[in-house]
């Protein structure tokens, strides 16, 4: 089926924004610029380990004079900039030899113990710095062992879990206790399970006051192996994984809680059916229940349940959530202080994600944010626990601004200004923030608030990092599609733009749930790379379609059991637009993305193939049904209950159109669109007389990266330079 071009309506370009455009001084990124430093020396300049010092309104962060680091320590309150050293390199490591220690080379991660001392880990041992006295103490041994990862540390405690293979072990400063003891590999303990989907990034989780450990255990027995090879040894190798794919059985999850001063272990009683996804664990503030949030297998039927840290019994569902497509719960429940008996939960019921205030008995207290637009951050409460600060999209899709709500009478009030990202860190009275600001004008700006909203000092003002490079000009904007949807766009043009000639365009798409690449921040969000191909002459532009992140739940579920659909429509508004440009050469296209965005480049390759004269697709997904279970079950449901859906966005049906030169890379190590994606789309190329070209990066996953990311991408800009 091919899917009908749709008509561009009218461009809306937003006033609000203004272009930016560096001062052209001559110089030109090199690849090596462009790649390797963009998040460092041409980043803009931030503050190292910026934060909060623990019970005071001071904050800290480490700056470098006369080329040692220095713990540079700062009062919020003032309007001038109080600054004081609290601690040098050299003080440290005074400290360390006089106690018979090996001396630092560089300033340590540190951690606030409280307002007068902190915490950094050092040859295997936890280390307390006061920086009033400058003497130094033993707080735990943290030699773990051979193999310790995942470290997960109790606050209160310094209780710390780790894993050792499969298995769950924790420290006490002095005694290595064992959790669990599985001798079967494929019995998993303490790690993240569900491939890491729903906000899901641990196996661990301390207790408020550090004395019982949730962990997950995960059993993989019945699930597919999937050999993923090592070409490094001979012969070569298959390292087998578990991969679940797309209808198949999955692994099986439950929950223990391990008592550290008893040395026992219980298991919540999660019940059936096994195939559920245990999302979200939270701990009650007296320690008694454990909170998880269950999702059923087709994901659309939430329960939040708690769970007996005692017995381990059922004890009451609080609420559930269903939706006709799918529910995503993405965050714990949050109790709010001094109130054991509330908490916060998020949740995208009434189209958007806000906060709704329930009580532990599963009532409704209020909904505290309301209308068309999301909460993308919350930041905490105040010190009474009467109000909570979040970030959200009210002004603008691309717009983050900072906000508190009160809990009493539901109002809310706007603490920062102005088109931007704001990203705020808030102190542990709830009574300032730090606030990092960027747009495509500012590099950067940090600032402290008020949380009433009132500006008090800046401490950092970050110059721009690329003033002595020529780049392109940055512009964002946004078009219409059929449905009257707004689609923010990006576009780079080339170095000493001229309106009347004619330049060559590539096209960067993603257009994956998830993921929002169009941002007023600065350079817009994009890669250095972009303003690399500017300077070689190349517009670059980019369009976030139906499906991406903080639009609201329609705009995202569009794409619900036929991935790739509307979102190539909403791709053809940007490409018709560009055509209708009078500086776009439409004969000279091209077309890039990577993983869903490599999904999206052979799909419009070979659906709309007369558009695009070259295009890379990097790690595509081909075929749904060989991606694993938790994604892409959610969008496609199985491939037993959708045929239809999944035979429509198999990109090799649509083979037989293609006509423009496609270059297909991939990791062969890769375990997340694991390489037989790409072989299939190669095999049916070869099965159909059509020529692409292929280039495999041995040993890589699902990204390039260190140095052979400077190879990846001077190799795909030499085949856009060779077919553009």
């Amino acid at each position: 089926m091919k899917i009908r071009q749709i008509r561009v309506i009218r461009v809306l370009f937003l006033s609000l924004f203004v272009t930016q455009t560096a001062f052209a001084q001559g110089n030109l990124l090199s690849m090596h610029d462009a790649i390797l430093k963009q998040k460092t020396s041409l980043a803009p300049a931030k503050l190292q380990q910026l934060m909060w010092v623990k019970g005071t309104n001071n904050f800290s962060y480490i700056d470098t004079n006369d080329n040692s680091d220095i713990l540079i320590i700062g009062l919020a309150e003032s309007r001038k900039q109080v600054r004081k050293i609290g601690t040098t390199l050299s003080q440290i490591n005074d400290a360390l030899e006089h106690e018979h220690f090996t001396a630092l080379k560089t300033f340590p991660k540190i951690q606030w113990k409280n307002a007068n001392q902190f915490t950094f880990e050092w040859e295997k041992k936890l280390f307390a710095f006061d920086v009033n006295a400058k003497t130094i103490v033993v707080e735990a041994n943290r030699d773990l062992g051979e193999g310790a990862e995942n470290t997960d540390i109790a606050d209160k405690t310094n209780y710390v879990a780790y894993t050792i293979k499969n298995n769950l072990f924790v420290s006490d400063g002095t005694n290595q206790l064992i959790v669990t003891n599985d001798a079967d590999s494929n019995i998993v303990n303490g790690k993240s399970v569900h491939r890491e989907e729903f906000g899901i990034t641990k196996g661990t989780f301390w207790s408020p006051n550090g004395n019982l450990l949730a962990f997950y255990k995960m059993d993989q027995t019945m699930v597919t192996d999937y050999p993923i090879i090592d070409w490094t040894v001979r012969p070569a190798k298959a390292n087998t994984i578990k991969y679940p794919m797309a209808g198949d059985t999955s692994h099986q999850v439950i929950v223990g809680v391990y008592n550290v001063n008893r040395g026992k272990t219980i298991f919540l009683k999660t019940g059936e059916p096994k195939e559920q996804y245990l999302t979200n664990i939270a701990w009650s503030p007296d320690e008694q229940s454990v909170y998880i949030a269950v999702l059923n297998r087709d994901q659309n039927h939430l329960k939040l349940n708690s769970y007996s840290a005692i017995t381990g019994l059922f004890e009451r569902t609080l609420f559930e959530e269903t939706d006709n497509k799918y529910v995503q719960p993405l965050h714990q429940m949050v109790f709010v202080p001094n109130h054991a008996d509330q908490f916060i939960w998020q949740s995208e019921r009434d189209g958007y994600n806000h906060l709704y205030l329930y009580s532990t008995n599963g009532n409704l207290l209020k909904q505290l944010t309301k209308g068309n637009w999301t909460v993308t951050n919350f930041m905490g409460f105040d010190e009474k626990g009467t109000k909570a600060f979040y970030t959200s999209t009210a002004e603008s899709p691309i717009t983050r601004n900072l906000y508190s709500v009160e809990f009493k009478k539901g109002n809310s009030t706007k603490i920062t200004l102005g088109e931007g990202t704001h990203t705020g860190m808030l102190s542990g009275n709830g009574n300032y923030i730090i606030d990092n600001f960027q747009s495509i004008t500012v590099p950067r700006e940090i600032a402290i608030y008020t949380t009433k909203g009132k500006k008090i000092q800046v401490i950092k003002q970050s110059e721009n990092p690329l003033k002595d490079y020529k780049t392109g000009e940055l512009s964002i904007f946004k078009l219409k599609n059929s449905t009257a949807d707004d689609l923010y766009c990006r576009m780079f043009k080339p170095i000493d733009f001229d309106s009347t000639k004619k330049y060559p365009v590539i096209v960067y798409v993603y257009g994956g749930p998830n993921v929002q690449l169009i941002n007023n921040t600065w350079n817009g969000g994009g890669d250095l790379w972009f303003q690399y191909m500017a300077e070689r002459g190349f517009v670059i532009f980019t369009l976030d379609s139906r499906g991406s992140e903080n639009r609201g739940q329609a705009f995202e579920q569009a794409t619900f059991q036929n991935l790739g659909k509307v979102e190539m429509q909403d791709q053809m508004v940007g490409i018709n637009y560009l055509k209708s440009l009078k500086f776009i050469d439409e004969k000279r296209m091209g077309l890039m993305g990577w993983s869903y965005g490599g999904f999206m480049t052979t799909s419009i390759m070979t659906h709309y193939p007369d558009v695009f004269k070259a295009a890379v697709a990097g790690d595509p997904v081909i075929d749904w049904s060989y991606y694993e279970i938790m994604y892409t079950e959610r969008y496609m449901d199985t491939p037993q209950t959708n045929p239809i859906g999944y035979k429509e966005t198999n990109v090799i049906n649509y083979v037989d159109s293609l006509k423009g030169k496609l270059l297909l890379i991939h990791g062969t190590s890769d375990d997340i669109v694991v390489w037989q994606h790409s072989l299939l789309f190669l095999k049916a190329c070869v099965d159909k007389g059509k020529q692409v070209d292929y280039f495999v990066y041995p040993g890589h996953d699902h990204n390039v990266l260190g140095k052979d990311r400077v190879h990846l991408f001077n190799k795909i800009t030499d085949y856009f330079i060779e077919n553009l």
